[in-house]
């Protein structure tokens, strides 16, 4: 059944806090934000391209420096900043490329990645996801957010590709 839902897959979307990071952030005296990645994501994201013909996006609710840098490093060029309403951005960008939810697998760790994990072809969350979406996705990462779950991910899509 996994296998089938891979074949459909064409985009892999990602969160961002609590899932390429350990939803911690820094803050400088001046209000600068830092955050961590994994460099095991990065390849995660490098092998998924090497393997399969899948591509790469990034939804996250905030409007990060960082993120855009983190993803211009890892080629990802497909990056919604600020997004509210996840879901309503998914569907339009499934509508405007002439796609499918079957077509979308998706990773997220919290309550506003809800609704498009139920909607998506093939789902997961990292091991410190809240346990609501623990019970609902295809796949459960045995690594937490922040310490190769996106990693983790895209090599059991490759592993099944």
């Amino acid at each position: 059944m996994i296998k089938n839902k891979i074949e459909d897959i064409k985009w892999l979307f990602t969160d961002v806090d609590g899932v390429l990071t350990d939803g911690g952030v820094y803050v400088s005296e001046r209000g600068e934000e830092f955050k961590k990645f994994n460099l095991r994501d990065g390849m995660g994201a490098e092998r998924l391209r090497k393997h399969t013909e899948i591509q790469i996006a990034i939804m996250t609710g905030e409007n990060s420096g960082p993120v855009v840098a983190r993803a211009k490093k890892l080629k990802i060029d497909t990056v919604f900043l600020g997004i509210k309403d996840k879901l309503s951005e998914m569907t339009n960008f499934v509508l405007q490329n002439n796609l499918k939810f079957e077509n979308i697998a998706y990773i997220g760790d919290d309550f506003n990645d809800f609704d498009v994990i139920q909607k998506v072809g093939l789902s997961a969350t990292p091991a410190d996801g809240i346990e609501e979406l623990k019970n609902i996705v295809d796949y459960a990462c045995s690594k937490k957010g922040g310490e190769g779950a996106f990693r983790e991910f895209c090599e059991f899509i490759i592993k099944h590709k």
